[in-house]
């Protein structure tokens, strides 16, 4: 019997896959391809994302790998503040990067820590009990694992299966997006895809790679069988209806759909199944928080999902998952329904974005917007009485990467997936919980208070200047010490 298997491996599921090894489970992945997708869905990495693969001390390999973009954090719906915005945030960029790299990063992090991944492996079927969860697949074979996590999608085999709603808005407006070549001149190209955008925003062309031009177009209508990937043919006569070219297309690497169907699930928990990423909740790609909001769920799930397998998990940990991801979900569903409302091309919507251009120009809602599509203004309901009511807390938060006077950076610190208790006064201790938090005497004249203990993702559960006292916190969080 496996610990967790998890169904699907794309970012998510890998993403999660690691955090669980970092704490000895034992995960069997399975994912339906038989190879790994060269589909670039998503171009890059928000600075919340890029945090948590620093806080695992990942953030070298896809710096390595990916550009930098510095002060576009800011951008809504296409509209760009007049002067860059500055998040409270080490990592204040965007980092370009394919999402065919992201997914073999990921997997090779998850594979060097023991994940084992089985590919042209597809769940069709579930069983649960008290003592865990069957899974069929397609070839007949059934496994048996403690528990199971759907990471496989939109049009999630698990969530079907458990009969989870998935309520909002089916596909209105379909786009179709692919890598091609093409036989016009690269400024000719430039020249007529300017133009076209005056007035048709959900359309682009530009080059990437090796020859090849990125395009989008939108489709004629949401196409009836979701799964039949799009043909040469039928993107040259999107191309062709709204440039008046097909720009010579041909040879293409890719191609794929997209839609603007909205979606969240009802919940994201049944007995000892749950559901993450795309499984639990779907948008259109405005704004790119797709892929960024499958490794933020992973990362806030892994530790816990890991705690109640080790044993030592706490009442109500695991459904915590739920309750602060969902709502984040929702909010991100918000954000991508008002930036497809300001891309239309209509007379109203294109008066709300004139207003909306104009407010941009205020810095405060600038950093608003640019902390929500960014992630790093997220505060989790933790308790304590400093917690969400008053604006000045630290509950709640991440705490931003910080230069320790010893050398460190605070993220170094987190590599293991663990707890962590910041104590610049000597005067507090773990005892008991020593398996699950690291106290380390770290002094900085950057740190916002003189103690505080940090979740494995980096959020704030306690400071020492929040008048609750520490071990009542760790027990919320980290269970019973080990001593009793």
């Amino acid at each position: 019997m496996y610990d967790v298997i998890i169904s699907g491996g794309g970012p998510t599921g890998m993403m999660l896959a690691a955090e669980l090894r970092l704490h000895g489970v034992d995960v069997l992945v399975v994912e339906r391809d038989d190879r790994p997708s060269d589909a670039v869905r998503s171009l890059g990495l928000h600075p919340r994302s890029i945090e948590i693969l620093d806080q695992r001390g990942l953030l070298d390999r896809f710096l390595a790998e990916g550009t930098p973009y510095p002060g576009t954090s800011g951008h809504f719906a296409g509209i760009v503040p007049p002067r860059p915005i500055q998040l409270d945030t080490a990592h204040d960029y965007i980092l370009g990067l394919p999402q065919p790299i992201t997914d073999q990063l990921l997997t090779e992090r998850a594979i060097e820590l023991g994940v084992e991944l089985r590919r042209g492996c597809e769940l069709v079927g579930l069983d649960q009990d008290e003592d865990g969860v069957t899974v069929e697949l397609a070839d007949g074979a059934r496994l048996r694992s403690r528990w199971l996590v759907g990471c496989d999608g939109g049009r999630s085999t698990v969530r079907k299966a458990l009969g989870i709603g998935f309520p909002g808005e089916p596909a209105q407006t379909e786009w179709i997006l692919g890598e091609i070549q093409v036989t016009l001149p690269a400024d000719e190209v430039a020249s007529i895809a300017e133009e076209v955008r005056k007035t048709h925003r959900g359309f682009g062309i530009g080059p990437v790679s090796d020859g090849y031009f990125r395009a989008v177009a939108p489709a004629a209508a949401p196409a009836d069988e979701r799964s039949a990937a799009p043909t040469i043919e039928e993107f040259r006569a999107r191309l062709e209806h709204h440039a008046g070219t097909d720009f010579g297309a041909h040879s293409p690497r890719w191609l794929s759909r997209f839609t603007d169907a909205t979606r969240l699930a009802e919940r994201y928990r049944d007995g000892r199944v749950l559901i993450a990423g795309d499984a639990a909740h779907v948008h259109p790609p405005l704004g790119g928080q797709g892929l960024n909001l499958g490794i933020q769920d992973a990362s806030n799930l892994g530790w816990k999902l890991a705690a109640e397998v080790s044993g030592w998990a706490p009442d109500g940990l695991l459904d915590s998952y739920g309750s602060e991801r969902r709502p984040v979900a929702a909010d991100v569903l918000t954000l991508t329904r008002a930036q497809s409302v300001l891309l239309s091309p209509d007379p109203g919507p294109q008066a709300v974005r004139r207003l909306f251009s104009e407010l941009m120009r205020f810095d405060d809602v600038a950093r608003f917007l640019g902390e929500r599509i960014a992630s790093t203004g997220i505060r989790y309901d933790v308790g304590g009485s400093d917690g969400a009511e008053d604006p000045g807390s630290l509950l709640g938060l991440r705490l931003r990467d910080l230069q320790l006077d010893d050398g460190r950076r605070l993220y170094d610190l987190l590599h293991e997936g663990r707890g962590l208790l910041l104590d610049q006064t000597g005067a507090s201790a773990v005892s008991g919980w020593e398996d699950r938090v690291d106290r380390v005497a770290a002094t900085s004249p950057e740190l916002p208070t003189p103690t505080m203990l940090l979740r494995p993702d980096g959020h704030v559960v306690w400071s020492a200047d929040g008048g609750e006292s520490l071990e009542p916190v760790l027990r919320r969080w980290f269970g019973e010490p080990a001593s009793r």
